[in-house]
């Protein structure tokens, strides 16, 4: 079973979390969505640490370690 999130371009949110601009949202929507064919399921929080992933505010190693820890929940 797919499910969906709410994604809105015009206020720049998916799932509450802002973005900056369309590019990123849509980056961060695109890695979301390849996650969830593999059983992901997002929360709010964990779009928050893709999304600063994908703008580089954490590293690799920064969000691997969020992954283990389970911080999105």
């Amino acid at each position: 079973m797919f499910n969906t999130i709410e994604i809105d371009r015009n206020k720049l949110t998916i799932m509450g979390v802002q973005f900056s601009n369309l590019k990123i949202l849509e980056s961060t929507a695109n890695a979301i969505g390849s996650n969830m064919f593999e059983g992901f399921e997002p929360t709010s929080k964990g779009v928050e640490i893709i999304r600063d992933y994908v703008i580089g505010k954490i590293t690799l190693s920064e969000l691997i370690k969020f992954a283990k820890e389970k911080s999105y929940v």
